[in-house]
């Protein structure tokens, strides 16, 4: 420890209030507040301290006792000392004396006052002890790391669920374990989850040290695998815990076993929060019905709420030209009108974000970003296909959010593009209409490929015979109803030449189940994922990486209608894939707002 500077201030210069706090004055204010020494005394007492010898046997023989009364009187001598260090510096020979100021004050303060005997230190004097580390008063403050005991269903819904709690610890009950044994065989996502949690857990029980195989309470710390943002640690049960559990509740069930577990544990760690983390709704219930503390899995949502999610649409102020004039250029290329504005609302866009302007008597104008470089952002006009002229497979847009979307499935740029919208939107219509435009008209795409998540309504119907095609074929209902409609458009073709489109039409669609897909990879297709809100992010990923060169993915969806068990608008793979793509260049989004199926889906969609 390096020795304090030469002192500037002779030790006389004590002032008034540093005289106040020394211990004799603190012991004769004890007796009688309204005495005080004099000058000189305190000059005399101030050379006798600084002269003194280090009171080490003093500390040894005083530091148990501590009154109550000694405890405020502690605290104001606490204070001046650390008035004294700052505004009084002494020579190396002093410095030891100083050092060991509080030992004296505390001893005076025991042992001053008439008939006070040494007693077991008070538990308000820790707080004023200043002697501990300075890492205990950080963890007082904050409190210490949570421990999260986790259900199977959590584990099994995100295989990664274990390094996802920061500095937090996670205990994991036996009866997990023995859940997640009995997930572990088949080829469906759960089965892959589960097999791939154990696998991590084998990673992390490896080459334990000595100390945790003997005692394997020390925990298994989780950044050992390389996952560095997890700093806490890993506990197994590896003891039976005393369960008391109320006479309704079945002790064989195995949710029933874990809130017991959290139970236990609460008890055990009186100043440590014991939290539990469960899918099921019906477990949380229980778990606060017991007065347990139960928390949802939050980090699988990409939103908390899902009316935060990107729209793709901005609505621009009435005054968006008057304010972004100064400094604007505009050019025109290949028949499109570019603008390059500066101003206030560059920071509120993103690159293939569709703006529109629309003002009682005056005409409409719409446009979307096509690139932002610093404080710039370059707009062009839009193809209205909502006129005849321009129109996608006889297909024209009802409304502006449709308009929007054909700018998007029809520009060869885009390679990924997600609809939502609530029932009778057109997502599927305009999207077929687009996709045979483009693989019949444009020969950009060789063929179409549909596909769906097959979760039920209601209940299962069984077994489907008949090839991969086949069995789809029920599910597709949706895409049977948009290709008669298509049919239906050229009324100057006959009966013999809409059936002979019809057959064309169906010859260039194939219809692809999910549980096919990994390991494929599609050239110059375009794909169309229908229903994707019922997936999760790791099935949405896993198909959007299927797409090789010349490919288009297509992602449909209505947010509302979840049949998935366990997601949610926030913690949808569709939801996922909207907020992690927004603002890509070869990306976008739009959201259709407007109902177009007929006046009664409209109506039904609004008041049920």
């Amino acid at each position: 420890m390096p020795l304090p500077k030469p002192p500037t201030k002779r030790a006389d210069m004590l002032t008034d209030v540093d005289f106040a706090s020394q211990p004799k004055a603190a012991k004769t204010s004890a007796k009688s507040p309204a005495k005080s020494a004099p000058t000189g005394s305190a000059r005399q007492n101030v050379a006798a301290i600084l002269s003194a010898p280090t009171p080490a046997p003093t500390l040894e023989l005083v530091k148990p006792a501590m009154t109550p009364a000694a405890a405020p009187a502690a605290a104001v001598n606490e204070g001046s000392r650390s008035a004294r260090r700052g505004n009084r510096k002494t020579t190396a020979p002093a410095a030891a004396p100083v050092a060991a100021a509080p030992a004296p004050i505390v001893a005076d303060k025991g042992t001053g006052s008439t008939g006070a005997k040494p007693t077991s230190p008070s538990p308000t004097a820790a707080p004023v002890s200043h002697t501990g580390p300075s890492v205990r008063r950080k963890r007082d403050v904050g409190g210490p790391a949570k421990l999260f005991v986790l259900d199977t269903n959590v584990l099994l819904h995100d295989p990664m669920s274990l390094f996802r709690f920061d500095e937090h610890d996670i205990y994991l009950p036996m009866i997990t374990l023995e859940e997640l044994d009995g997930h572990k065989k088949g080829m469906t996502e759960v089965a892959r989850n589960a097999r791939q949690v154990s696998r991590e857990l084998d990673t992390l029980a490896t080459d334990l040290s000595t100390r945790q195989q003997v005692d394997p309470a020390s925990g298994i710390a989780l950044a050992k695998t390389g996952h560095i943002e997890a700093k806490g640690k890993l506990y197994f049960q590896t003891t039976g815990l005393a369960v008391e559990l109320p006479v309704g509740l079945p002790q064989g069930k195995a949710d029933n076993q874990i809130l017991g577990v959290v139970q236990a544990l609460r008890l055990q760690h009186h100043g440590r929060e014991v939290v539990l983390v469960s899918k099921d709704i019906n477990m949380r219930i229980k778990a606060r019905a017991l007065g347990l503390t139960a928390e949802d899995y939050f980090n699988d949502k990409t939103l908390e709420d899902g009316d935060l999610l990107y729209t793709g649409v901005l609505a621009l102020a009435a005054d968006f030209w008057e304010r972004h004039a100064k400094g604007m250029e505009s050019w025109q290329q290949g028949g499109v009108t570019f603008y390059r504005i500066t101003g206030p609302a560059v920071p509120t866009l993103m690159v293939n974000q569709f703006v529109y302007l629309e003002s009682p008597g005056v005409t409409p104008w719409y446009g979307k970003v096509t690139e932002i470089t610093g404080k710039s952002a370059v707009l062009r006009t839009l193809k209205d296909y909502a006129n005849s002229k321009h129109s996608a497979w006889g297909v024209n847009a009802r409304n502006r959010e449709q308009n929007f979307a054909l700018n998007l499935l029809l520009d060869p740029e885009c390679d990924f593009v997600t609809l939502t919208g609530s029932a009778g939107t057109g997502k599927t219509l305009i999207t077929l209409a687009a996709a045979l435009s483009q693989v019949l008209d444009e020969r950009r795409y060789t063929e179409i490929i549909v596909t769906r998540v097959t979760v039920p309504v209601g209940d299962d119907i069984g077994f489907l015979p008949g090839t991969e095609e086949e069995k789809m074929s029920p599910w597709m209902g949706a895409l049977d109803d948009n290709l008669e409609v298509l049919a239906r458009g050229d009324s100057t073709a006959g009966e013999w030449g809409r059936a002979a489109t019809s057959e064309l039409v169906r010859s260039k669609i194939k219809i692809k189940s999910l549980n096919f897909m990994r390991g494929r990879t599609f050239l110059n297709k375009f794909v169309i994922i229908d229903e994707a809100q019922n997936l999760t992010p790791k099935q949405m990923k896993t198909l959007i990486t299927r797409a090789g060169p010349g490919t288009k993915i297509v992602c449909l969806g209505n947010l509302a209608q979840i049949d998935t068990p366990y997601l949610t608008e926030g913690s949808s793979g569709l939801t996922y894939a909207v907020d992690k793509f927004k603002g890509w260049p070869h990306g976008g989004h739009v959201t259709l707002a407007r109902g177009e199926r007929s006046r009664l889906a409209d109506f039904a969609s609004e008041v049920l």
